[in-house]
């Protein structure tokens, strides 16, 4: 993969399987209740609970469950009081690992982050050691298949984006977070398939991981996702294409 390469387009690739939906509802249904909370329960006024609302609307769930979260948010419905944390280490090679959690008991969520570092050949650091290789951006990865390169630069840029990066199947669009719904509106107004689009935290540079460690950090990855207290996992690791199946 290109240094461009981010773990959700890794993700994607990979496939979700069945049984790890229902933590993929959890974990939107945290992330739902937590930008009621902090921004009101109007998605058209708030772009982080609008943004959580469309992620739980391509994971299909039900309507229902994206209505009780956002009360519970806004206090409408008794819910539990979710306090968010970054976590920042290096795994395998030495690659930067950003780790984004929503946790009723941060002392229990640290605990089992270190212990899924320490295990997967890795290690939990100090606050700051890694957050500044990354910088907070809107994502969108298009299959080559889907556009022609220069019709989406034209949406793209038109709309705002900051860049369109070639990968080896596939395009990146990245924008500023506040021209991110923007951009992402006139790729769907053109009908443009999508793979992932999100706001996320890019690296700035890559460490590029062969072979065993390679291996590793993909298992640490799983590991620190499968955590129910984790929403979101970021790494610099550039990981070999062959290695993601």
């Amino acid at each position: 993969m290109s240094g461009h390469s981010k773990w959700s387009s890794i993700k994607h690739k990979k496939g979700a399987t069945d049984a790890k939906r229902g933590k993929i509802f959890t974990k939107i249904i945290k992330e739902i209740t937590v930008a009621a909370r902090t921004g009101g329960g109007d998605p058209t006024a708030n772009p982080r609970l609008r943004s959580a609302i469309l992620a739980a609307k391509s994971e299909n769930m039900p309507k229902d469950n994206i209505e009780r979260a956002i009360k519970k948010g806004t206090g409408e419905l008794e819910g539990v009081n979710y306090e968010e944390s970054t976590y920042e280490g290096y795994g395998p090679g030495g690659a930067a690992v950003l780790v984004e959690s929503l946790s009723d008991n941060k002392n229990r969520t640290v605990a089992d982050i270190r212990h899924i570092f320490n295990k997967g050949g890795g290690n939990l650091g100090e606050s700051g050691c890694v957050a500044w290789m990354f910088h907070k951006k809107g994502y969108i990865n298009i299959n080559k298949n889907s556009v022609n390169e220069e019709n989406l630069m034209e949406v793209a840029i038109n709309a705002g984006a900051e860049d369109v990066r070639e990968e080896d199947d596939s395009f990146e669009v990245i924008t500023a977070i506040k021209d991110f719904d923007a951009v992402k509106s006139a790729i769907e107004k053109k009908s443009i398939p999508y793979g992932v689009a999100e706001i996320t935290m890019l690296p700035q540079s890559t460490t590029n991981l062969e072979g065993t460690q390679a291996e590793q950090m993909l298992r640490l990855m799983d590991a620190l996702e499968d955590c129910d207290d984790v929403q979101k996992v970021y790494t610099n690791a550039d990981i070999p294409e062959e290695l993601i199946g």
